[in-house]
């Protein structure tokens, strides 16, 4: 494949011109040639962090555009999701770029959409593991791919996670705690714990399902401020325990739906789960809850200043190409179109690499799975997974669109909101 540089910009001489001072830069660092490895000292430029379009040749001549960010390990930056203002709605990736005053976003994770035949009703919700410094936001469709941001000092990496919850009563009665920050009953994608069925066929079904949904009659999901002011309105028969900052019971409402306190959490039960809630749940006395993450070796991975983003499916492994699409529950069919992508990479340094495909376009055509592994490849990367695409694959460096999102094939460039970002932000 032919590649052609459109435009290199180095971070320090960006910042300057607006008139931003970014911590760490001193001046602009030197080119980089076209035909230069990006382990070349030059790509490191003043600041560790350097944004550029490529363009490249597919195998059948088709060409497509590359917009890419590269964060090397000394930079004095921090990524991290972001989830904007409420997991239930949805925004662009500008917008949460601007308000967070990032110096470089891009799409982050798989979400619900509105209008969906699997949807659950509130547009946004993340599916998948969602964690932000240490705290998780949404639980992981198990054995799905992963990017984890250990924190500061820490070499991300790319696995494939689980999440394991739990309830605790005041009696030492144990229940399993089914989800966090999602509608009960509904499991858009699946993946799910404990007497989840495939909603289309009515069978068990506790793997990850790509866009389909699973239903479970009985559940108890539990509910942050990151969700909103309120939770979702429960059937006849719901119930729904509040608890305050110590994790105490100050009220117990049936049928489910309220205001989460400011500094507590919400749990909702349904079917078996509102039983055990309204046995257990005992006014002033507190529910313990436990939670852990881990990785395919069963090692923990939450931790303070910790960071998960589940999507998926893993495209190199180890720099070679592996596509982990079942266990990422895509089919075939999904993985071999070509269409606009978002993908995070690492490099043998630890260096993290943005890269967005974009397509549908007369100047691009988007990448399958395997042409952006191996592009992925081309561009340094030892390790990469697959974001949310299509439509949603966007990038926004110092406040600008830096790509060309679009919804569908020949449509005019624009912004897609989604569920949360991947942002870079100076410390």
């Amino acid at each position: 494949m032919r590649r052609h540089r459109d435009r290199l910009v180095q971070w320090c001489a960006v910042l300057l011109v607006l008139g931003v001072t970014a911590a760490g830069c001193t001046g602009r660092g030197p080119a980089r040639r076209d035909d230069q490895p990006r382990s070349s000292p030059s790509a490191d430029g003043c600041c560790g962090v350097a944004a550029e379009r490529i363009t490249r040749r597919l195998a059948n001549g088709a060409q497509v555009l590359i917009s890419t960010v590269t964060v090397r390990p000394s930079a004095r930056v921090t990524v991290k999701p972001d989830a904007g203002d409420h997991l239930a709605t949805t925004e662009t990736v500008g917008r949460t770029a601007r308000r967070e005053r990032a110096v470089a976003a891009v799409n982050g994770s798989f979400f619900d959409t509105a209008g969906s035949a699997v949807s659950s009703g509130y547009p946004g919700d993340p599916l998948g593991a969602l964690a932000i410094d240490g705290r998780v936001l949404s639980e992981a469709a198990n054995g799905r791919t992963a990017l984890i941001l250990p924190g500061p000092g820490d070499r991300p990496r790319i696995d494939e996670v689980r999440s394991e919850m739990w309830l605790t009563a005041p009696d030492g009665v144990v229940r399993e705690l089914d989800g966090v920050n999602r509608a009960p009953g509904r499991i858009v994608g699946c993946g799910g714990t404990g007497g989840d069925r495939l909603a289309s066929t009515g069978l068990p079904e506790q793997r990850p399902r790509h866009n389909q949904l699973c239903l479970d009659d009985s559940e108890i999901v539990a509910f942050t401020p990151d969700w909103g002011a309120r939770t979702p309105p429960g059937a006849p028969g719901s119930a729904e325990a509040v608890l305050d900052a110590d994790g105490r019971v100050t009220e117990l409402r049936s049928p489910a739906g309220g205001e989460i306190p400011r500094t507590g959490s919400a749990l909702t039960g349904v079917g078996e789960g509102a039983g055990w809630l309204r046995t257990h749940a005992r006014q002033g006395l507190p529910l313990g809850r436990q939670t852990s993450v881990t990785d395919s070796s069963g090692h923990e991975v939450l931790a303070p200043g910790a960071s998960v983003l589940g999507a998926g499916p893993a495209l190199l492994r180890g720099g070679e190409t592996w596509i982990n699409g079942a266990a990422n529950g895509f089919t075939g069919d999904t993985s071999t179109e070509r269409q606009p992508r978002t993908v995070v990479g690492i490099e043998a340094d630890g260096t993290l690499l943005l890269a967005v495909f974009d397509g549908r376009g007369p100047d691009s055509a988007g990448v399958t799975l395997r042409e952006a592994a191996e592009l992925m490849r081309e561009l340094g990367a030892v390790d990469a997974l697959n974001l949310d695409g299509g439509g949603s694959s966007t990038m926004v460096v110092n406040g600008r669109l830096h790509n060309r999102p679009r919804g569908v094939q020949g449509a005019p460039v624009q912004e897609r909101a989604v569920a949360d970002a991947l942002v870079v932000l100076e410390r």
